[in-house]
């Protein structure tokens, strides 16, 4: 398959593929030093990081990528895209990287990934740092609700009613409004055809029984956890990250003022803080 076309400038390359069940991830790589493992959410992709990983990258082997059905990688009709599948997908690459005890950092979805990965498949990190993660019931934005009861209709509204849908939708995870052309990254693999009908198919899985069937197990980690959490995050309230906290023995909960749920965003600073921090 040949390398995707990456429309802005300073997009992180996505140059190898990993076969998953029969399905193409897209990932990349780059630095030296000990490895680092960056875990986007939803509706995003490794793109969220483009500013993060060349800073990670002058200490660490930093590797990221497209959850499937996400971003660069693979999208079909009837795919699973569910919680219930990226946590084998992230414990495959890091086997396919051949990395022990990583540096994991995790956002949102990817949070609940990295979690499950953890606790169902065995995965070992060397620390975690988590941002504003899916974790904890209930879960779930009055849109997210209403477009998985209704999955079939809101695939087939016309393009100009999608993308005024998903910039709003985009528009209520920071606290700063988004230029037009960071919408735009975030927006675009979620266009077309094939880009709408997995935009809904990806919402229409999100089914809080992944969590569930975790957060009883949360106090299992048995590496240090630190938790980075936006005080203005309209999508999943701070006292979430409150409460996960004092599941996780040791677990050190940061608030970020002015920052909603894309810290990314809103305050890349406060994730490179918490990155050095932790990983020293």
């Amino acid at each position: 398959m040949p390398e995707p076309l990456l429309p802005f400038p300073g997009a992180l390359p996505l140059p190898y593929t990993f076969d998953f069940e029969g399905e193409t991830v897209r990932y990349g790589s780059t630095g030296d030093g000990p490895p680092l493992v960056l875990v986007h959410g939803t509706p995003f992709s490794s793109q969220v990081w483009r500013r993060i990983a060349p800073i990670a990258a002058s200490f660490r082997r930093v590797y990221y990528f497209d959850l499937l059905g996400y971003g660069c990688s693979g999208q079909r009709a009837g795919q699973d895209v569910s919680l219930g599948v990226q946590n084998r997908l992230l414990a495959a690459l890091l086997d396919h990287w051949q990395l022990t005890r990583p540096d994991v950092v995790a956002h949102d979805f990817g949070g609940a990934t990295a979690l499950r990965a953890a606790v169902l498949n065995r995965c070992e990190y060397r620390s975690l740092l988590l941002i504003d993660p899916v974790a904890i019931a209930p879960w779930g934005s009055p849109f997210v609700r209403h477009v998985r009861a209704h999955e079939a209709a809101f695939a087939g509204v016309p393009p100009y009613i999608h993308q005024a849908m998903i910039d709003a939708y985009l528009q209520g995870a920071v606290h700063r409004p988004l230029p037009d052309d960071v919408l735009r990254i975030y927006s675009t693999p979620w266009t077309g055809d094939t880009g709408q009908a997995a935009f809904y198919r990806q919402i229409a899985q999100m089914d809080q029984r992944y969590t569930d069937e975790v957060e009883p197990r949360y106090g299992e980690l048995d590496c240090p956890v630190s938790i980075l959490w936006g005080d203005d995050d309209q999508w999943i309230p701070v006292d979430r990250g409150i409460a996960l906290a004092s599941m996780i023995p040791g677990a050190r909960l940061t608030r970020v003022p002015g920052c909603g749920h894309l810290m990314q965003e809103d305050a890349p600073e406060a994730i490179v803080a918490a990155m050095l921090q932790l990983i020293a």
